[in-house]
């Protein structure tokens, strides 16, 4: 018998900018969001319903709201995005640190996000009830904050990612009710669930595989290229549920291995500046929009080929959880 699954695809909906360059303050570009309406329609052909993850920049520009709000809000949701060098009050100017939410402090975070579920709310007509932090990783003040504003579900989790200002690196790969003193842990609170993405390596022992992933980035394993020879021999791969940063065929690995691990969640994920080409670093296609859709369907057919999919928006995919009706 086919093993029922749940699939979510949620969409960072953002201005585009050089990730490379300065953090993008005034004078947004966001004509990566005309790109939406064709890409909705591709997810609606497939069943797909996308969580778009709004932020700022793109919900207090009246062309990019108004082509938001004409979605068929049936087949998809508006969730609340931070980045908080676009998202008023301005407190510093952004630096690398201050880019990450988690870094900022609670107060900050709190008049940022009435800003930005307001403008929501003003010019979408709806209230957001899931969340993502711009650049990833929450804590427990923030946690709170959402669930004080009407949210219930978060998706800053991004299981074994790390940096130099905050650790997602041991936190769980399947949906749990987050700790508040320890976000990476499972809590006893029932207020928001963490929906985290779907990203893992190719074998079982996710931490042990981490070690030995990060320990080969470090020369002198570096110079010998150890990580790229066990790619390339599939011995061990760190593989993302992202058309971005993984082929169809890399994510249909990482299904096969997901499922080898009895998970049930499927969560890929994208930024609606990948709809471009040559914008974020990441994606190099031409029709940047239409290579990410192949991607996403050489997947997707893969995933039901091989379980009965059940496609839902974020907050759907919570009521499904939370209600005991998906095993």
């Amino acid at each position: 018998m086919k093993k029922s699954v749940l699939f979510i695809l949620s969409v960072d909906t953002e201005e585009e900018w050089d990730w490379s360059g300065p953090f993008p303050n005034d004078n947004f570009s966001i004509n990566n969001v005309n790109e939406i309406p064709a890409f909705q329609a591709f997810c609606q052909e497939l069943g797909i319903k996308p969580t778009y993850f709004v932020d700022y920049a793109v919900a207090n520009n009246k062309k990019s709201a108004q082509i938001l709000k004409n979605l068929n809000q049936d087949y998809c949701e508006i969730g609340a995005h931070l980045h908080p060098w676009a998202n008023p009050p301005f407190f510093n100017d952004t630096t690398e640190v201050s880019s990450h939410v988690v870094n900022l402090p609670i107060e900050n975070v709190e008049k940022k996000l009435n800003s930005l579920l307001s403008k929501i709310s003003e010019e979408l007509h709806c209230q957001a009830k899931s969340f993502r932090t711009g650049r990833w990783g929450i804590n427990g003040e923030i946690l709170k904050l959402l669930h004080h504003k009407g949210i219930d579900v978060d998706s800053s989790i991004y299981p074994l990612y790390l940096t130099k200002h905050f650790s997602c690196e041991k936190a769980p790969d399947s949906p749990y009710w987050p700790d508040y003193n320890d976000t990476n842990s499972q809590g006893s609170q029932k207020n928001i669930l963490e929906i985290p993405v779907t990203v893992s390596f190719n074998r079982s022992f996710n931490f042990l595989c981490q070690k030995l992933h990060k320990l080969f980035e470090r020369r002198p394993f570096s110079w010998l290229r150890i990580n790229g020879i066990l790619w390339h021999t599939r011995l061990l791969r760190k593989l993302y549920l992202s058309p971005e940063l993984c082929s169809g065929k890399e994510m249909k690995m990482l299904i096969d291995s997901q499922l080898s691990k009895d998970k049930t969640v499927f969560h890929m994920y994208l930024h609606s500046s990948s709809l471009f080409e040559n914008i974020t670093g990441l994606s190099f296609h031409d029709n940047a929009r239409e290579h990410i859709c192949r991607q996403i369907k050489i997947a997707v057919q893969h995933l039901e080929k091989k379980t009965n999919v059940t496609f839902c928006t974020i907050s759907q995919a919570k009521e499904i959880l939370t209600n005991n009706k998906h095993h």
